[in-house]
Parts: structure tokens; sequence; C-alpha cells
């Protein structure tokens, strides 16, 4: 479906489009990341953990992550987007006490947004919210 996502993640079309225009909020914390969604009327009770091991989105604590088959919007949002993963993987690394090679390296500064490689029509959030691109019209 996605050269971006894990082999085995597979979400559904409306998943995946969902994980890609819904206005998610992203807080790494020590092994996981809070994914909370902007873009309901009351953000905090839509906040979930997912849970990523080996750098994959392996769980999250929303009802249709246990629910349905498939990874839900939560791990597809955080696997599209690599610098998301890129976090929480060097903070587990530190957390672990080790280092990886990018911590040596300044990060590259560019234009290109991780949507700019999605298959589907639909920019992320932040193109749209910072103007870069916006949404198709029906």
């Amino acid at each position: 479906m996605n050269q971006r996502l894990p082999a085995d993640f597979e979400p559904t079309s409306r998943v995946l489009k969902r994980a890609q225009y819904e206005a998610f909020a992203f807080s790494v914390l020590d092994r996981d990341i809070r994914v909370r969604n902007e873009s309901y009327e009351n953000p905090a009770n839509h906040e979930y953990l997912v849970t990523v091991v080996d750098g994959i989105p392996a769980t999250c604590e929303c009802p249709a992550d246990a629910t349905y088959e498939g990874p839900c919007k939560h791990r597809v949002a955080v696997a599209i987007r690599p610098r998301i993963l890129e976090l929480v993987t060097k903070v587990q690394v530190a957390a672990d006490g080790g280092t990886t090679a990018n911590d040596r390296c300044e990060p590259a500064e560019s234009d290109q947004c991780d949507c700019d490689e999605l298959n589907d029509e639909l920019p992320c959030w932040d193109c749209v919210r910072t103007g870069r691109k916006t949404l198709p019209k029906k």
C-alpha cells in the first residue's frame, strides 16, 4: 500500500487517509508516543499512547486498535512520519544508555515534508495547517 509502512502494516484505505489528514499532535515520552487528535472539539478525550517496538508502532491504547483488525489510525499516523519514529528511537536508545550515529550529526534542513512521498493525494495536517498544501476539492 505504501512503501513507508512496515511490511506487516496493512491499514485500510480509510485508516491511512485519516492518519494523513487528521490534526494529530505528537509527544515523545520515555518509550512511547502520545498521539492527540486535535480534530475534535475536546482533543484531551482523543489522546492515546502508542508503543514503539524496534522502530514499529506496535500497540495503541485506543479502542479501535483492540477492536478492529489491522493498525489503528494513531499507529499509522506515527508509522508514516519517520521523524517521529526517529525521535522515539533516539529516546529509547538514550534511555538504554546508548547512542546512535545520528546523535553526532546535525539534522538536515529541508522543505520536503513526510507527506510528499505518500501515494494518496491527501497532504498531512501540518502541510494544510501551514498553507504548504491544500485539501483536494471533491
